[in-house]
């Protein structure tokens, strides 16, 4: 598995996974920039992601669902706050109503994605996601958030070496 430590912090309101894989950092900043990669890559296995909306740039807004092995649908939002390809991505993570409203009885967070080389053709990934209170960090956690980002991550190194354009 590609994930190599997810650390909650309560003190800081932090959640952070970190990841190596066997890629050079341009091919895993295209996973999150390419909409057809990054559904393949986002959802847990059993809840699949599609982007019907993927206005990667800052001040854009990103629209997904995952659909749930019975039909279920999560909708969700980010809106992109920085984009410094392919090292960081910023961007506010939010719920959303099925037609893609924002659902603000649930909390939003803040993500940001660090891509890093390491030895040779290596890369380190790391998501740390910033919660604004210490209720919406339990509540968010205690819906599978931790457990779903990790299953998510998981796939990267099958799409990774599926990836036709492979640099060393």
């Amino acid at each position: 598995m590609t994930v190599t430590a997810v650390q909650k912090d309560p003190a800081t309101l932090t959640m952070l996974l970190t990841a190596e894989f066997d890629a050079t950092p341009e091919r895993v900043w295209d996973l999150w920039a390419d909409p057809h990669k990054l559904a393949r890559g986002w959802g847990p296995p059993s809840w699949p992601a599609t982007f019907p909306r993927h206005d990667f740039a800052p001040g854009g807004h990103v629209e997904y669902h995952m659909t749930g092995p019975t039909g279920d649908e999560a909708h969700g939002f980010w809106d992109i706050v920085e984009i410094d390809p392919p090292r960081r991505l910023v961007f506010v993570d939010g719920f959303a109503d099925n037609d893609g409203t924002p659902n603000d009885a649930f909390p939003r967070n803040e993500g940001r994605v660090t891509i890093e080389p390491i030895d040779g053709a290596r890369t380190r990934m790391s998501i740390e996601s910033h919660f604004p209170s210490t209720e919406a960090m339990e509540q968010v956690l205690g819906m599978g958030m931790e457990e779903g980002l990790t299953q998510a991550v998981g796939q990267i190194d099958a799409i990774l070496a599926e990836d036709p354009v492979r640099t060393a």
